[in-house]
Formats: structure tokens, C-alpha cells, sequence
């Protein structure tokens, strides 16, 4: 396994929800992740760089391409992104066909970072791996597998990812 440094892109997504006491509600005040990383013990080099903090549902061609600009930007060649599950396909299948020479892993959360019982840790550390381990290319990493960008779907009736027959 390599030491490459690994570039963070932040969009938002569930990952990075905050629940709003006062409003009763889910909202973003700013990442989770250097928490998590902290957490996590990872020790290699990680540069974060927040793109933006939306949910994916408001995610626009325009969002996507702030996106590809700073995947194509960046000086590491290994990228996980963390995004919102409802159109985190859409964002990989938009990345994959560019051909960025760069490993590039699609992460998400079903449940937020804050709230008992997330998944987030687990995604991000499932989705940090495979970006040192694969190819360059386009993945979606989610449920503790990883998905080629164009043989991947979020299964809305049982809340995971898989393969596009499956």
C-alpha cells in the first residue's frame, strides 16, 4: 500500500449535517471531518478543501462542476469526496466518463456524522482505502463495497448501495 497524501473534497451530504436545536432541524454549520480524521488516527498526509456544504438533492450541473475543478485541480492524485447518498451516482457517473487520471472515491452517510449509530466513519474510512488500493478512475464507496462510477445505484427500498442489475 502507498503513503500518497489524500485530498478531501467536501460537498455536504447527510456526512456533514448538524442538527439545529433551536430550528428542530438538520442543517450545515461546517465539516465533521477533521473530528472524524482526528478520531480515526489517520497519519498520513489528508489536505481538506470544502467545495461546498449542500444537500445532494439541490446538487446542480454547476455544483458538479466546482466538483470536477477541484478534483482536476489537485496536486494528489488519490481524492475521496464526501457527498450526499440521493445523487451521489449521478456525481460519479458525470466525473467517471472525464477520464481524470486520478483515483477518485464517492463517499456518503445515511445517518449524520452527530447522530448515534452514523455510518459516516465507517464510509469514509472504507472509502480512504479503497482510494489508496484501486486504480485511477471513478468509485462509489458505500455499505463497505466499492462501485466502478458506472455500475452503481442507491437501492431507496433497502437504504444501500448496489450494482446497477443487482
Amino acid at each position: 500500500m502507498n503513503d500518497d497524501p489524500v485530498r478531501i473534497i467536501i460537498t455536504g451530504g447527510t456526512f456533514d449535517k448538524h442538527y439545529d436545536e433551536l430550528r428542530g432541524e438538520l442543517t450545515f454549520k461546517d465539516t465533521h471531518l477533521p473530528e472524524i480524521i482526528a478520531k480515526a488516527r489517520i497519519a498520513s498526509k489528508v489536505e481538506l478543501e470544502i467545495v461546498q456544504l449542500i444537500d445532494s438533492l439541490h446538487m446542480t450541473e454547476e455544483h458538479r462542476a466546482l466538483v470536477r475543478a477541484a478534483c482536476e485541480r489537485s496536486r494528489e492524485r488519490r481524492i475521496v469526496i464526501t457527498h450526499g447518498t440521493d445523487r451521489m451516482a449521478e456525481t460519479a457517473r458525470y466525473l467517471g466518463p472525464l477520464g481524470i487520471n486520478k483515483t477518485i472515491v464517492l463517499t456518503g452517510a445515511m445517518v449524520p456524522y452527530q447522530v448515534f449509530g452514523s455510518d459516516a466513519p465507517f464510509n469514509l474510512g472504507a472509502a480512504f482505502m479503497a482510494c489508496r488500493l484501486l486504480p485511477a478512475g471513478v468509485y462509489v464507496a458505500m455499505n463497505g463495497r466499492t462501485f466502478p462510477w458506472q455500475d452503481v445505484r442507491k437501492d431507496y427500498e433497502r437504504g444501500v448501495f448496489r450494482p446497477v442489475e443487482e
